[in-house]
């Protein structure tokens, strides 16, 4: 489908898409959006994880819900109705129509993570912020795009790792920065889940109520099967980036957040399709490493076996002192003999993290998850990935921002699209 997007065509096409983007920053500090009491109109795409984010927002005083939008008819119909009980809102099929509509300050994109880039890319270029779902990019171009675009367009951009925001979260991190476990070494991350088989799909009529060819998007188009929709597309490669681009960024975003690293020398990823004999094409089992030279990340996971015994944090920090636990909304402390000397909860949610965006478009500021940093993060899950699908030992050059020496992966680095559909900045 070739559609005609006039005035709301992506602009321009982007320099250096591939190198540097780890080393941009912000650019110039935002002119402030609105004064401090000041109320934002808001919309929503994608209404699976994006009705949890509105449920979220209509706790927040002085934030409208204009828009809920879904390609599924049934989806948009039950969250207008879920918002309507306390503000009026339009349900819509195609979010163009909210970027068409001057009033509003913020999108949320919650949609699958083929059009998380694009349509950021597209709201920017309207003048929308944005607060977009993990993991923000489907490859690593698209992550130098979308920070392009944010920083071209002077918009506020925010990544759902929502745990950023969380006190507990923000107290562990200064607790570990303090030298509370000494000097730190090494940070794992922990994944368990008892997913079942997603099994062989079939070809299908696609659902009155679901616009597949806008699903797809930018996305080649490939043939409407009965096991994809609403969430097994995370386990093609095709519009998602597996359990590391599901689950794993979020873990993965902490540790980097703890140790104060950016880009790794060296990524393996060791791991399989273990358990069941179908479709998906990621692995439900393995394990990834990340060499940063002095300090090293690891991120395992069991994906459809939930290993209840294993009591492992969801990020534990090893130092010379001891080690610093993430788990839930807080952290524990344990000492080098194993001995625990401090624990800490505290709350979670969205709630907090779509504060700080409109904080930060109020005052020009900087989110907790600034899509440049968050993009960071995001970019270990894509080497993780390249190298399971490669099969190689991945070598990065964190000052050039690519991938030494390894052709296998260089058609991995970015995606084709459908014609029409090629974001650009």
């Amino acid at each position: 489908m070739r559609e005609n997007w006039s005035r709301r065509e992506f602009l321009g096409r982007s320099a250096a898409l591939g190198a540097g983007f780890l080393a941009w920053e912000s650019g110039p500090s935002l002119a402030a959006a609105a004064g401090p009491n000041e109320s934002f109109v808001a919309g929503a795409m994608g209404l699976g994880r994006g009705l949890d984010i509105i449920k979220s927002a209509l706790e927040i005083p002085g934030l409208k819900i204009a828009y809920v939008c879904d390609v599924d008819e049934e989806r948009v119909s039950r969250a207008a109705a879920i918002v309507k009980e306390k503000q009026p809102t339009a349900g819509v099929t195609d979010f163009r129509r909210i970027l068409d509509d001057r009033s509003v300050d913020v999108i949320f994109i919650a949609t699958c993570n083929h059009w998380h880039a694009p349509a950021t890319i597209l709201a920017c270029a309207a003048g929308k912020h944005v607060y977009v779902e993990k993991p923000g990019s489907h490859n690593p171009r698209e992550s130098a795009m979308m920070v392009a675009a944010a920083k071209k367009h002077g918009r506020v951009v925010q990544m759902g790792n929502q745990r950023r925001s969380w006190p507990g979260m923000i107290e562990g991190i200064e607790k570990l920065r303090a030298g509370a476990i000494g000097a730190v070494r090494f940070a794992r991350c922990w994944y368990t889940n008892q997913r079942p088989s997603i099994g062989r799909g079939k070809p299908a009529p696609v659902p009155k109520t679901l616009d597949y060819s806008l699903w797809q998007g930018p996305a080649p188009e490939r043939p409407y099967k009965d096991n994809l929709i609403h969430y097994n597309w995370h386990w093609h490669w095709h519009w998602g980036n597996g359990e590391l681009g599901n689950n794993g960024v979020h873990a993965l975003d902490v540790a980097r957040w703890g140790l104060g690293v950016d880009a790794p020398r060296r990524v393996t990823y060791n791991g399989g399709r273990y358990h069941y004999d179908d479709d998906q094409e990621t692995p439900d089992t393995g394990t990834a490493t990340y060499d940063f030279g002095k300090l090293g990340i690891s991120w395992e996971h069991s994906s459809c076996h939930p290993r209840k015994q294993e009591a492992v944090g969801f990020v534990t920090f090893y130092g010379d002192g001891g080690t610093l636990a993430m788990a839930g909304e807080g952290y524990k402390i344990h000492d080098i003999a194993g001995k625990e000397i401090e624990s800490k909860g505290g709350s979670g949610g969205e709630k907090v993290h779509i504060e700080d965006l409109l904080a930060c478009i109020r005052s020009g500021g900087r989110p907790h998850s600034a899509i440049e940093d968050a993009q960071k993060s995001t970019l270990l899950c894509h080497l993780g990935n390249i190298a399971y699908r490669t099969g190689k030992t991945i070598h990065f050059d964190p000052e050039k921002g690519e991938i030494i020496g390894c052709e296998e992966a260089r058609p991995l680095w970015g995606r084709e699209y459908r014609t029409g559909w090629e974001p650009r900045v």
